[in-house]
């Protein structure tokens, strides 16, 4: 498509050595986790939106309560959590959205990184607006129209253009060059994170205000502020090959799971339950609204529902 799982120390420290500029090739190296005093160890690559944490809370739970691992995680943007994994500073990505660059570098040519399969959840990015506002305005779910509600949806961080809200630059957006070339009056504006942008959308829908913003399914908020996309020009395979170029909505995408290669070979029971590791976008929500809308900790809302879902993970187990 998207609250944080606390890292641990080490992990922080290994997230700082991620963002370093060394050019050096470690795509041999282990994870400095690997085999911790004799411990079975497995590093989880946790993004920073709420469905991803849901994941990796799971998928932690169930490691080390079923199949005794400790598990560390580590937050890591999209793309540097394919450098991560394919240096083996990680051991798997649970949710990608798809990154063709990234698949082709790791997985066909330098085979540092193996698919995981699929995590069961098929993820859509799109432009929302607020029902209430599409409601009242029919015609602004078609993007011809778009730049007639312009002035109802400026604010003071767009610049006299319309809003459109995104949330991280390092998410996957296609916005500025959808702007630019669909010949729209609007002004991307970053959040910043998608707890911020989540905020900044309650309020507007709290005041009834009108709002336009990137979003994406399976997110929980839309059972809390429900939300009607705005028809982009159809995607067509290729149509978004140049990001310059693109001028096409956003395709819908089975999410997909990746892990270091040498994990995914030798990493026992450990890799064989994450290929295992599959469910529903219901399963996914369920948890993502324990986390952000109850405000559990991950690892209290991974084991309510493990507690209740034993027939699904069940079948995880090797």
């Amino acid at each position: 498509m998207r609250v944080r799982v606390t890292t641990a120390v080490a992990s922080a420290a290994v997230l700082t050595l991620l963002t370093g500029c060394g050019a050096a090739d470690m795509t041999k190296q282990a994870s400095p986790f690997a085999n911790a005093q004799g411990a079975k160890t497995v590093t989880l690559s946790v993004q920073s939106w709420v469905g991803a944490q849901a994941n990796v809370a799971v998928a932690q739970y169930l490691l080390e309560h079923e199949l005794g691992y400790r598990v560390d995680t580590v937050q890591v943007d999209e793309v540097p959590a394919w450098d991560a994994l394919s240096q083996g500073r990680v051991d798997a990505i649970l949710e990608d959205w798809g990154h063709p660059e990234q698949e082709q570098r790791y997985v066909e040519d330098k085979k540092t990184i193996a698919p995981g399969g699929d995590l069961g959840v098929t993820g859509h990015i799109g432009w929302f607006v607020p029902t209430y506002f599409a409601k009242k305005h029919p015609d602004v779910t078609n993007w011809k129209n778009l730049n007639k509600y312009a002035d109802l949806l400026r604010t003071a961080e767009s610049g006299g253009k319309g809003q459109l809200l995104d949330g991280s630059p390092s998410y996957v957006t296609n916005d500025k060059a959808l702007v630019k070339n669909l010949d729209l009056d609007y002004q991307v504006v970053f959040a910043g994170s998608e707890a911020a942008q989540i905020t900044q959308m309650q309020q507007f829908a709290k005041e009834k205000k009108p709002f336009l913003s990137y979003w994406y399914t399976p997110q929980w908020l839309m059972e809390k502020v429900p939300m009607t996309e705005v028809k982009l020009p159809p995607y067509e395979e290729g149509c978004d090959a140049d990001p310059a170029k693109v001028d096409c909505a956003y395709p819908v995408t089975p999410l997909q799971k990746y892990l270091n290669a040498d994990f995914a070979k030798n990493g026992g029971d450990a890799a064989e339950f994450l290929k295992n590791f599959t469910w529903t976008t219901e399963d996914q929500n369920e948890v993502s609204l324990m986390i952000a809308e109850k405000k559990m900790r991950p690892q209290v809302a991974a084991e309510k529902w493990v507690d209740s879902h034993e027939s699904v993970w069940k079948k995880w187990l090797p």
